[in-house]
């Protein structure tokens, strides 16, 4: 992001801290070092594809709101501004692939995102919907957005990004 400062333009710095695979208690661990020390204006996160799935064991999607809870009290604790973001869509369209589709029942998905869209209501945050760009009418993320099913190629980042960037501008802007 630039921001003018008097006749010159600063950039301001931005920090990538997403591990894949990790979940939302694993992010809860992190968080203070990973972006409380950091104090961002803005945090923006996506997760839970992976509680979901069960990467660090069984998970209800309850426990799984909880955590996004605590991120999100955290933040606001240390004045930085919340974006979450939806869960994006899977799709099995790849046979070698049909695991990450499995693990990740679209019920739960859309249970989550449910959660997650009203909770930002409630709180005033920013919701990133990730999955109505990139869900097809089968309900399944696009084929071409993904070549494993679950984590975004190219084309799937050229949907996210201007996303993210509005996003961002919608939080800093609270």
């Amino acid at each position: 992001m630039v921001r003018k400062h008097h006749d010159h333009c600063i950039l301001e710095p931005s920090f990538n801290r997403g591990i894949g695979g990790q979940t939302t208690p694993q992010m809860l661990i992190r968080f203070r070092q990973d972006v409380i020390d950091l104090a961002p204006k803005v945090v923006v996160i996506l997760a839970g594809t992976n509680d979901i799935a069960g990467n660090t064991g069984p998970m209800t999607v309850e426990q799984t709101e909880a955590n996004y809870a605590s991120l999100a009290e955290l933040a606001r604790e240390h004045s930085i501004r919340v974006v979450f973001s939806s869960v994006t869509p899977v799709h099995n369209y790849i046979k070698e692939r049909q695991g990450f589709f499995l693990q990740r029942p679209r019920e739960e998905i859309l249970q989550l995102n449910q959660w997650l869209r009203k909770y930002c209501e409630q709180n005033k945050l920013v919701y990133l919907d990730y999955f109505d760009a990139m869900v097809d009418s089968h309900g399944m993320m696009k084929e071409n957005l993904a070549d494993d099913g679950l984590h975004p190629n190219g084309a799937g980042y050229r949907i996210m990004a201007p996303l993210a960037d509005a996003a961002i501008k919608q939080a800093l802007a609270q």
